[in-house]
């Protein structure tokens, strides 16, 4: 199978840079690679690959600075940011800029291929709405009274307040 896709995979790290070439081209991928910032721009610039797998760390310009000019010259190009240094953090920027996927190294092309095909952030449903903090700690007050057997002071004392606080509160109503 043939397939005309072509990859941009940019790491500092040259044994996995060259790892992950392999694994591309035996894939069926157009594979170019890049070891730093002003490599990988002047391929974006030249090639506009359909996909990039970028490292966030790199000498000089960061990952989420190469993304960042990614999106600008070659918007069409999906993008999915690949480290050693996994946060949160990261992952909530390189997803703002405009990356559609996040993994952590030691990663395979599997892994990488599946990311950019994966919908990594939930998003949230209109026909079902986040619960509001007063419905889920409602829920979870009936949860632990039930589990209490009906019993307020064996509720109260799970749920660690006063049994009086317990009361006021069961006598309003449900959020």
């Amino acid at each position: 199978m043939i397939r005309k896709e072509t990859i941009l995979v940019v790491d500092d790290d040259d044994v996995l840079r060259n790892r992950l070439e392999k694994a591309f081209i035996n894939r069926g991928f157009k594979v170019y690679v890049a070891a730093n910032y002003d490599e990988a721009i002047e391929l974006v610039t030249s090639e506009k690959p359909s996909k990039a797998v970028l490292d966030l760390k790199m000498p000089g310009k960061s990952g989420l600075d190469l993304l960042q000019e990614i999106v600008n010259v070659s918007p069409q190009t999906k993008v999915v940011m690949l480290t050693g240094y996994g946060s949160i953090t990261n992952a909530v920027d390189a997803v703002k800029i405009g990356a559609v996927g996040y993994v952590t190294k030691p990663a395979d092309a599997d892994e990488v291929l599946a990311s950019f095909e994966e919908k990594q952030l939930v998003e949230s449903d209109p026909e079902f709405p986040p619960p509001s903090l007063a419905s889920a700690q409602w829920e979870h007050i009936q949860r632990v009274l039930a589990e209490a057997g009906g019993n307020i002071s064996e509720a109260a004392r799970r749920l660690d307040i006063p049994r009086r606080t317990l009361q006021r509160k069961l006598k309003k109503n449900a959020p």
